[in-house]
């Protein structure tokens, strides 16, 4: 009976239907387990069933070709023609490929995630959806002034994030430095045009100040960064026809239309209201004297 037993398992054809078995249940395994740590973080629901359909066509596909290798007794042919095979195919769909890479990269990355505003591909807009293949993307500016939608919606290859700069505008740092620049007649009293911008800015955007640091101490604890002034900044410099204040602040990202024009607003009213102690500056041109002519007319 021991012997039977004996014969039994150091059977070869029990052996490989052993390794079949075990195998095919590991293939299985890590299939399910892919479907349902990654698979399921796909928000559009077609997407989903889509990559689980693609999943489950790649455990059959390695299923078959596990089998054939074990029953197989020209290992080293088949692998051979496996090889070849599968460089041919990986040719064929490098794009595919690179845009499958590109987005488990975008999923395990940290690169954006959907809501971000981002560039990419040249395209800049917000993120609505991220597939398999590619990223949708609701597109802003173009020939629209600011950061508004145009209504256009772009589909972008994944693998464009290993090609080009991926530009994140609400990341870990959901705020943008914007400034804005003031010009200022010469002969105008310069240190009130600075406290008079200075406290605009702060009025409109001095809010985000204590947010927006928290955000980038956060940043520093991550990243090798330098501090940062996250407070509006007034500078100024003489130029040709006027002195130009620059003020510099901190906004969110989706806010730096409706800033600018509650700061330009607010700037005029204050400065128009000192009653010509400080002046807006405009180009101003200078005509030069041309010289005298001796004109002589002959009949």
């Amino acid at each position: 009976m021991e012997e039977k037993i004996r014969q039994l398992l150091f059977d070869p054809t029990i052996g490989k239907l052993v390794t079949v078995f075990i195998g095919t249940a590991l293939i299985w395994i890590i299939v399910k387990f892919i479907q349902k740590k990654l698979f399921t973080k796909i928000d559009d629901n077609d997407n989903r069933y889509k990559a689980k359909k693609f999943g489950t066509f790649v455990g059959y596909i390695l299923s078959i070709i596990f089998i054939t290798i074990v029953y197989s007794n020209r290992l080293g042919g088949l692998t051979v023609a496996f090889g070849v095979a599968g460089a041919g195919i990986a040719f064929a769909l490098q794009e595919v490929i690179a845009s499958f890479a590109g987005w488990l990269a975008i999923m395990f990355g940290n690169f954006y995630k959907t809501g971000d505003r981002v560039q990419l591909g040249g395209v800049k807009g917000d993120v609505m959806d991220i597939g398999v293949l590619r990223t949708t993307i609701m597109e802003t500016g173009q020939w629209v002034d600011g950061d508004l939608y145009t209504g256009r919606i772009v589909l972008i290859a994944n693998s464009y994030i290993f090609k080009e700069p991926v530009f994140n505008y609400s990341g870990d740092f959901p705020f943008l430095w914007d400034e804005i620049k003031i010009p200022i007649q010469f002969g105008s009293n310069y240190e009130k045009a600075q406290q008079i911008i200075l406290s605009v800015g702060n009025e409109v955007a001095g809010d985000l100040t204590s947010e927006s640091i928290a955000k980038w101490h956060s940043l520093q604890k991550k990243y090798l960064l330098e501090e940062a002034q996250t407070e509006p900044m007034v500078s100024l410099v003489a130029i040709d026809n006027w002195v130009e204040f620059t003020l510099r602040y901190v906004v969110r990202y989706n806010k730096r239309r409706s800033t600018k024009t509650e700061l330009f607003t607010k700037l005029l009213q204050q400065i128009e209201a000192t009653n010509g102690e400080i002046k807006y500056a405009s180009a101003t041109f200078q005509i030069v004297q041309s010289p005298d002519f001796n004109v002589n007319l002959r009949k």
